[in-house]
Formats: C-alpha cells, structure tokens, sequence
C-alpha cells in the first residue's frame, strides 16, 4: 500500500516538475515526522536552545496569552524550577498556542509547562528550561 501510494505521489509529483527523489524523500520526512510526534521523540534540529532572552514586555505577552489556558501541574518536592534544570519526566510539556508563536516570534520552537504559578519554557530536544515567566507584580 505504501509503495502505491509513494508511486501515485511520485507520478502526480513528476508532472507538476518535481523529481520522485523529492517526492521519496517528502514522504520518508512525513512518516519520520509522525512517528516522532506519536513516539515522544523530539527532532534535535529544533532550532531551540537551553537559553532564551526575553524582554519584560515579551514576557507579559507570554503570560497573558497560555496562562490562562495552561494546565497546572505538580512537580516532585524537590524541583526547583530554574533556567538550565532538566524538568521531571513527570511534568507533561504543550505546543505553545499560535498566540503566544505569533506575539513572541522566537518561542516557535520551544513547549511549555505550567506549574509553581511558573509557566516553564521548555527546549523540546532535551526538556531543559529555556526561560521562567512568571506573572508581573
């Protein structure tokens, strides 16, 4: 089945100008794409890196766009919730929502984990904490 499917996309593919080769490889970077995202497994060219730097206001449009729909969580007694720690396998990480990509451009890459009345910005790649927001005082 796979391989008709490959075929017909290559064929349809060859007549708009595009070579089967492109077409295989189109294919092979969907399927491994998907079963990333079904497995877990992060791509380790994300683009993401175990810092970010914020402005205040960056960090108050943050805030103010997945706060209020993030979900809380609990992490162990001993977390301590700082730039460069690993988080807890425990603590489930969230695609940021359009928003927040849209008002801080260089967020795209990262998820994001709320608890501490912390919003966590995670590298996807090795689930270290990239940034802290917090709400403004």
């Amino acid at each position: 089945m796979k391989k008709s499917a490959s075929l017909a996309l290559a064929a349809a593919l060859a007549l708009s100008g595009v070579t089967a080769a492109n077409a295989r490889n189109h294919m092979y970077n969907n399927s491994y794409n998907s079963s990333n995202k079904t497995t877990g497994m992060s791509n380790k060219t994300t683009g993401a890196s175990d810092t970010l730097t914020l402005t205040d206001a960056q960090r108050q449009s943050i805030w103010n766009d997945v706060s209020k729909q993030a979900t809380k969580q609990n992490p162990p007694a001993n977390f301590n919730a700082a730039v460069g720690a690993e988080i807890p396998s425990g603590l489930r990480t969230y695609a940021l929502p359009h928003q927040a990509a849209r008002d801080v451009p260089s967020l795209t890459p990262y998820r994001y984990a709320m608890t501490q009345d912390k919003l966590l910005i995670v590298n996807p790649s090795d689930h270290k904490i990239a940034d802290v927001v917090a709400p403004s005082k």
